[in-house]
């Protein structure tokens, strides 16, 4: 699963380093100088449990993660179940509200193994930044806070525009970089990797790591990318592929995403070779490319990153005969028919729905078909019938 380590990469494969789907590179010549050299460094990633499920868009980062470590840098992958708490609103036009210890813990249970779909999660260093966070006092904590003025923090866009609107704007939103920007101070950072939201809280760690007498970390910014609805992805918007999802679901996802996101997928979350990137890329802008194609390419390529070749053609086949053949799947799940039972007793029992409302509210839309009679079923509180249903877009079920 995980690529091979060698010494020091070719002047190509650190340019690619420095370049694939890089906005930004704060410390460039000295970052290029330890790959050229092979001196190792610290690379450092956290991610704050908002949500049970890490999203592709952070597994870009996650990836370029993967790019240092396959030349012997070391890993440090933090989760920030303090920050986590707190909030951050770098990439929020509201207020984010504060979560509670127990959801941050509940979210964050599954999380360093996700990371270790893409990372070499045992070679890695696995924080949690409640072990410094939580021990900090008032005087360190204004001792932090003497580093900047309040105008860095009001200069930021998104608070700016809060701001100007009259919206609230909460003295812990003000702090979350200070917290941020420590985590780099007890890692001992050489390298931070984030989105260019991300872009002020990085620069905050490079500020006290000077003032805590460390050379001021490298930092490298990512692009943020859109999810399945064209939006920036956002577990919040539900627009999302997560790391977790079932290869069936990480095909299809990514076969709903906009035309316009198929180069910069390729680029961040795969590691297609950059020419043939371009190439699709040319044939796009041309209108020469089957977009459908490229897709196809793309979904098979994630699903295979996360579930290996195998499931992700046996994804790839399902798709094609569920959405382009307009047939059932392989795999169709089955429900045996032992007593009376309703189509809605039978979706909830399956897991097909959530709850009997969502069932009768698909069967008001007519989403619900039977694919052998093609009957739409209406309604859910009937006794069901044996055959092989259609529920959705994406959810089949047989009943026998």
């Amino acid at each position: 699963m995980f690529a091979k380590q060698t010494k020091k990469p070719t002047e190509k494969e650190a340019s690619e380093i420095l370049q694939r789907g890089v906005v930004e590179v704060i410390g460039k010549d000295w970052l290029a100088e330890k790959l050229k050299t092979g001196q190792k460094i610290r690379v450092k990633l956290g991610i704050d449990p908002t949500s049970p499920h890490i999203h592709i868009g952070r597994a870009a980062a996650l990836l370029k993660m993967r790019d240092f470590e396959r030349f012997g840098h070391k890993i440090v992958f933090i989760v920030g179940d303090f920050t986590g708490v707190i909030g951050d609103t770098s990439d929020k036009e509201t207020e984010r509200p504060m979560q509670t210890e127990a959801e941050v813990k509940t979210n964050m249970r599954t999380y360093f193994s996700q990371a270790g779909k893409i990372i070499n999660i045992k070679k890695a260093e696995t924080k949690k930044n409640s072990a410094w966070l939580s021990k900090l006092r008032y005087g360190d904590i204004g001792r932090h806070a003497d580093a900047f003025s309040v105008s860095d923090f009001i200069a930021r866009e998104n608070i700016k525009r809060r701001l100007e609107k009259g919206l609230r704007v909460s003295l812990r939103e003000l702090l979350y970089p200070l917290m941020q920007g420590y985590d780099s101070v007890a890692v001992k950072a050489d390298l931070e990797i984030g989105g260019t939201d991300q872009r002020f809280n990085m620069l905050a760690g490079r500020v006290l790591q000077e003032k805590a007498g460390q050379k001021p970390q490298a930092v490298m910014t990512l692009p943020l990318l859109p999810g399945t609805d064209g939006r920036k992805m956002s577990s919040s918007w539900g627009n999302t592929i997560k790391v977790t999802d079932e290869p069936a679901d990480m095909y299809g996802k990514t076969m709903s995403i906009h035309d316009d996101a198929i180069v910069p997928y390729f680029i961040s979350v795969t590691r297609v070779p950059m020419d043939e990137v371009r190439k699709m890329e040319n044939d796009l802008k041309a209108g020469s490319g089957n977009p459908r194609d490229m897709k196809m390419r793309l979904a098979r390529e994630i699903t295979t990153l996360f579930h290996g070749e195998k499931n992700a053609r046996a994804a790839e086949e399902n798709f094609v005969r569920t959405f382009q053949k307009k047939e059932a799947p392989r795999d169709i799940k089955e429900h045996n028919v032992l007593k009376i039972e309703t189509f809605e007793d039978i979706l909830v029992s399956e897991k097909i729905v959530f709850s009997k409302n969502e069932a009768r509210r698909l069967a008001a839309s007519n989403a619900i078909k039977n694919m052998d009679t093609k009957k739409i079923i209406t309604d859910t509180r009937t006794q069901a019938q044996k055959g092989t249903y259609k529920i959705g877009k994406k959810r089949f079920l047989k009943i026998v």
